[in-house]
């Protein structure tokens, strides 16, 4: 029996742009400017992937940021990450990098192989106004360092912030309070999962193997591949029901409900903070 008494349903179903980010990586953008009121406090998703090197080999190059965080999950492939205060690290296959820009660093992300298949996604996460210039912060988390957990049912979920089925993400933020889970659905037809949600965190649901519907059966929208659906806001939680083999991250958070003010790689609240970031930049003081 569902322990979700009122199941969101979906608002929007958002089929990705393609586009090319960095040095000219191929990509496909979910959510960009035009979804960012709605699905506040997210800022950005792009999905990446791609077994033709020609089409990530370029990477991205150093770069500024200021303002946000960003998440990115790596499902397969190798990059590495540099920058300005001196990190490094390997991201590779289920591995998670969080980092928090705050006031603001330099950084880069190349592809650290010649052949095979990278894919993964980028999310950008905004910080509430009080923390944009805080001490910028970098973390690499390496696939068995993210909690899993498999349901009754035979779901996997890899619990990369936030909390599911009693366990605990790697990351836990107190602001935004953002979910972020990858679910790997068994090899059978209409396996079910749950997920509690406040009802006033927006959410959205994006598939990148197979297909499942959101809401209980009687209101149930399809979700075909490379979909997003946007979540409505208000009930108790999400519930779904997936194809054999289906793989789908589900994304939540509190919105913040604040102005938000963006040029490129800087996210604040006021076109002043904007200038003054772009100032800081050219004056080298983003490392």
């Amino acid at each position: 029996m569902s322990q979700i008494h009122q199941a969101r349903g979906v608002e929007q179903l958002v089929l990705g742009q393609d586009t090319q980010d960095g040095a000219g990586v191929r990509l496909t953008r979910l959510l960009s400017q035009g979804l960012q009121r709605r699905l506040d406090p997210f800022l950005m998703l792009d999905a990446f992937g791609s077994d033709r090197p020609d089409e990530y080999m370029a990477g991205f190059p150093n770069h500024p940021h200021r303002g946000f965080e960003t998440v990115t999950y790596m499902i397969a492939g190798r990059m590495r990450h540099k920058d300005s205060r001196g990190h490094e690290g390997l991201l590779q296959n289920g591995g998670v990098q969080w980092m928090t820009a705050g006031r603001g660093l330099t950084h880069s992300e190349m592809p650290e192989q010649e052949q095979g298949v990278m894919e993964g996604f980028q999310l950008w996460l905004n910080l509430p106004g009080k923390n944009k210039l805080c001490e910028p912060w970098y973390k690499d988390f390496q696939s068995d360092e993210i909690p899993e957990v498999t349901t009754h049912e035979g779901v996997r979920v890899r619990v990369i912030a936030g909390e599911s089925n009693g366990t605990a993400g790697a990351v836990q933020r107190p602001d935004t309070e953002p979910l972020f889970l990858d679910l790997h659905f068994p090899n059978e037809d209409g396996v079910g999962f749950e997920q509690a949600l406040p009802a006033e965190h927006n959410a959205f649901v994006y598939v990148y193997r197979g297909e499942l519907f959101v809401g209980h059966e009687s209101e149930a929208t399809a979700v075909k591949i490379k979909h997003m659906a946007v979540l409505r806001n208000g009930g108790d939680g999400l519930v779904l029901r997936a194809q054999h083999n289906t793989k789908a991250i589900v994304v939540a958070g509190k919105p913040l409900n604040e102005p938000i003010a963006q040029h490129g790689p800087f996210v604040m609240n006021t076109q002043q903070q904007l200038i003054q970031a772009v100032a800081d930049f050219r004056a080298g003081l983003m490392g």
